[in-house]
């Protein structure tokens, strides 16, 4: 948040017990947004160079072609939980774009974040999420608009 009150960036900090609330779609359903204006940070691997980080809606999956070809590589593979936390030094729950500038990382985020006016995302500290306008998040992460996710089946297990 140090990050946004430097770049003089608007947003709401809102809190829930990360204990109990583990995935992106119970963290929506905590802070009281809509699952698809609650966004998630995965972490992907292409084949060569520094890993990727895709932001999506809470209740999708990342489309890894879609991610691939928006990043302009020929294939990428989801991190583990354990290589994810390696390779940002964040937890699970944690890790963002926004705590992660400058350290080299290229961000997609998925393009349904333009049509919000403020989108929540994790600040980069388990137990805490931030709501910012998406052309802020853009701005301050130099992140790329893509569409790449789909939306989850519903027997499809939440992550």
């Amino acid at each position: 948040m140090r990050l946004l009150d430097g770049k003089k960036v608007a947003y709401v900090a809102l809190y829930y017990d990360p204990d109990v609330y583990v995935n992106a779609v119970e963290v929506a359903d905590a802070i009281g947004m809509p699952h698809e204006q609650v966004f998630k940070t995965l972490v992907a691997q292409p084949d060569a160079g520094k890993p990727l980080l895709a932001v999506i809606p809470a209740g999708s999956e990342l489309d890894l072609k879609a991610l691939a070809q928006a990043a302009g590589v020929k294939k990428v593979r989801m991190a583990t939980q354990a290589d994810a936390e390696r390779l940002t030094g964040l937890q699970k729950g944690g890790i963002s774009a926004l705590a992660l500038v400058n350290k080299g990382f290229r961000v997609i985020l998925h393009s349904s974040a333009q049509q919000f006016a403020q989108i929540g995302m994790s600040a980069g500290q388990r137990g805490v999420q931030v709501v910012l306008a998406p052309a802020d998040f853009l701005r301050v992460t130099s992140a790329r608009l893509a569409p790449i996710a789909s939306q989850k089946h519903e027997n499809e297990p939440l992550s």
